[in-house]
């Protein structure tokens, strides 16, 4: 029996780019921290706060809301609302049952929308597949945008794992997109006007781990059927080269995403990214488990 690093317990999961093998009780815990870390840099909780969560009824999705409940059960002062969005795609029924089921066993409203809703010619677009599926993402993005807007929402919560948020480091790197470099390397972004904050609460877990802790915690959701199509070939190819530089080199999603963070910080301690002390860490509540 391979015997956790920290206890000597039994140990379900090594983790590689660390070294650790952890049992059941320090990997959850390892998670949670990850996520109050990244919670932290958003300064959100240190007051109330109206946070919406995109549910897809994912692992992702799922795992995110379930943490958020857990870890401010206690906050009277923090409400939050699933939004659900319906892309009309055969063989996703099941997932948007899945998220809704879970929203009412957590006790947190739930609003649905649909992609239809989205502008007439988007969406048609959409259904004919005339675009690749970074274009059904980012309508649905935009759509969750509003749903939190309209639901009145501080900040918007969404569930991109560590694999998300490298690859698109890796991809933006590809592109010569700053901007989009500059977008990941934050902690927190809001869109210009009135809009909520978003936050990724699940950046620095890596998707294997979020799988495992949906497992161990019964949430397990079933996984979405891939709708990939000819237009995302080169985002695929993206994806798998650095899968594999990783599985030979572990801890190179981390990384990545580190020193993107690192260089916002550095243009943001210059003011070249909006106010120096938007980049400085709040403590959250004392309210947080």
């Amino acid at each position: 029996m391979i015997r956790c690093s920290k206890c000597g317990g039994r140990a379900i999961i090594h983790q590689r780019y660390s070294g650790m093998h952890l049992c059941r009780t320090h990997f959850e815990g390892d998670v949670n921290r990850k996520v109050r870390e990244t919670l932290r840099m958003s300064g959100l909780f240190a007051q109330s706060a109206r946070v919406a969560v995109g549910l897809s009824g994912d692992a992702k999705s799922a795992t995110l809301l379930c943490i958020l409940k857990s870890l401010f059960f206690r906050r009277r002062d923090i409400e939050f609302t699933a939004i659900v969005i319906d892309e009309g795609i055969e063989g996703r029924r099941g997932l948007l049952a899945g998220a809704i089921s879970l929203a009412g066993r957590l006790e947190i409203p739930c609003i649905m929308k649909r992609l239809r809703d989205a502008p007439k010619t988007a969406a048609e677009e959409i259904a004919l597949g005339r675009f690749g599926w970074s274009f059904h993402a980012a309508m649905k993005r935009d759509l969750l945008r509003r749903a939190a807007l309209d639901a009145g929402a501080d900040a918007l919560a969404t569930g991109e794992s560590l694999d998300d948020e490298a690859e698109k480091v890796f991809w933006s790197c590809l592109k010569g997109d700053i901007e989009g470099l500059v977008e990941i390397g934050q902690h927190k972004e809001r869109e210009a006007g009135s809009g909520p904050l978003e936050i990724r609460p699940l950046r620095k877990v890596p998707v294997r781990e979020i799988r495992l802790y949906a497992r161990m915690n019964h949430i397990d959701p079933k996984e979405p059927v891939s709708c990939f199509t000819e237009a995302d070939a080169s985002r695929l190819e993206v994806r798998r080269m650095l899968n594999d530089f990783d599985s030979r080199h572990p801890g190179t999603k981390y990384s990545l995403l580190q020193c993107v963070e690192r260089v916002v910080e550095l243009q943001q301690s210059r003011g070249c990214y909006g106010d120096e002390a938007e980049g400085r860490a709040k403590p959250l509540s004392e309210g947080i488990k």
